[in-house]
């Protein structure tokens, strides 16, 4: 099977990620025992219990649930998850004989932070291309499959959940210092999922003068508008309400040449999280192909 640039690079940020992720891992949860969520929390807060050698039960979870990962969500993610059941396993216990005789630090909150931070970014990288790190990311996946609920929001609750488990064999103290973890490893998830993506807001703008806006609109900032019929709830006179979406770095021309056609206007500005189509995403892909020369 030929495998296209597409895909190579998807494969090179499983890879990446996983690397992430085993030296977040191993270099900051387990030895300072971070009660992070994920894997890495479920073995540090049940060691005390079982005294299972944490790295063992990490690979053990990895492949249970890689298969049931597989049967609910499909080929193309059982595919690129398979590389992470082997690769995370793989990373995490060179990165461990590596890491043998050094610790990066012995304080509990920075290795809680710093911890967090570099597993979100290593789980957010392999998130983009579809797959996971072949762990407690799977049940997030397949929550956000059926709910559309923001990965980063379904990471930060089953973490949490795990962190709770750890109270119960360790201490109120450690699982609030695991909440750092998860805090931070939510936030670079979601990071990550957007880097590359364009700043935007989306802005309403009601006017009784429409078609002069709507002019600066398309000659000054050159984007388009869609013009919007409402009603007023008090009057109930129709109005247009332009709806235009810009990027941030327009905001401060667009709120000029409104106050200068309409110093009344009524604006509602919003920031866009995710914003595809022409002008943007489209136009960012062209590029990119090299359709449009400079």
């Amino acid at each position: 099977m030929k495998l296209d640039k597409s895909h190579l690079f998807d494969y090179f940020l499983v890879l990446a990620g996983n690397f992430l992720v085993a030296f977040a891992v191993a270099g900051f949860i387990l030895p300072n025992n971070i009660l992070s969520g994920g894997l890495a929390g479920i073995s540090v807060a049940l060691y005390p219990v079982f005294h299972i050698d944490p790295e063992l039960l990490i690979t053990v979870l990895t492949f249970g649930f890689f298969l049931f990962g597989s049967l609910v969500l499909g080929k193309s993610f059982a595919v690129k998850t398979a590389l992470s059941t082997i690769a995370y396993p793989f990373f995490l216990n060179i990165i461990t004989l590596f890491l043998a005789d050094r610790q990066l630090t012995a304080n509990p909150i920075l290795a809680s932070l710093y911890g967090g931070v570099v597993l979100g970014l290593g789980v957010g990288l392999v998130f983009r291309t579809g797959a996971s790190t072949g762990g407690m990311d799977i049940p997030p996946l397949i929550v956000h499959k059926y709910t559309n609920i923001p990965l980063g929001t379904l990471v930060m609750i089953t973490d949490g959940l795990t962190v709770l488990l750890g109270i119960a064999t360790h201490s109120v103290e450690a699982a609030l210092i695991g909440i750092l973890s998860v805090w931070s490893s939510s936030y670079m998830v979601d990071k990550a999922l957007s880097f590359g993506g364009q700043s935007t807001k989306s802005i309403f703008i009601i006017s009784e003068h429409t078609k002069e806006i709507l002019d600066m609109i398309h000659t000054e900032l050159d984007r388009g508008a869609t013009i919007l019929k409402g009603v007023g709830g008090y009057s109930g006179e129709e109005k247009d309400v332009i709806l235009v979406v810009i990027m941030n770095k327009q905001y401060p021309m667009l709120n000029k040449l409104v106050i200068s056609a309409d110093p009344n206007a009524f604006m509602i500005v919003e920031d866009a999280k995710e914003v595809k189509g022409n002008g943007f995403t489209m136009n960012l892909e062209e590029n990119r192909n090299g359709l449009i020369k400079k």
